[in-house]
């Protein structure tokens, strides 16, 4: 007799999860915090990421910086919005995820492994890419988090086919 799954998972760690969950929280204010800037400059936008290039002395010449500085120059209001919109979806999302994860929700651990892979091939082109501290830092986050998600759920699995529930 097959039993049904609990919503709430009481053998994972709960400080496990609420690491998780609070990295993923921390994403989503990141996120906020970055639109909010970008809503609240969007009229000197050209300024601000003049004298931001300019602080971490990059030369005006270089294709990087007029790459920022061409990005800045079209950031039109319609645009601002939409990148506002796309970072208020993301930052809902995280969440979403975050309040799963904190509550032990087994959606949750579903989601954060889901999301985690999904992200995975795009970590690791931009690592190959060019290799930077903060890449590799992520990527090796993002593997962590996937790799524990996977354990919670494999475990999951395995104690339900031995019949020992919880």
């Amino acid at each position: 007799m097959s039993r049904t799954p609990q919503a709430v998972d009481r053998r994972a760690s709960a400080a496990g999860l609420r690491t998780v969950a609070a990295f993923e929280a921390s994403k989503g204010l990141l996120v906020v915090a970055l639109a909010v800037i970008l809503i609240a400059v969007r009229g000197q936008i050209e300024d601000y990421t003049e004298d931001f290039l300019y602080s971490l002395h990059l030369d005006p010449d270089r294709r990087f910086a007029r790459m920022i500085m061409e990005a800045a120059t079209k950031l039109s209001d319609a645009r601002t919005w939409v990148v506002f919109l796309a970072a208020a979806t993301y930052s809902t999302v995280r969440f979403v995820e975050a309040w799963g994860l904190w509550h032990m929700r087994i959606w949750a651990e579903w989601f954060a492994l889901l999301s985690g892979t999904l992200y995975l091939p795009w970590e690791i082109l931009k690592v190959s890419e060019r290799a930077t501290w903060e890449r590799v830092a992520v990527l090796v986050i993002n593997i962590a988090i996937i790799l524990y998600m996977l354990f919670i759920r494999v475990r999951d699995a395995r104690s339900r086919e031995n019949g020992s529930g919880l």
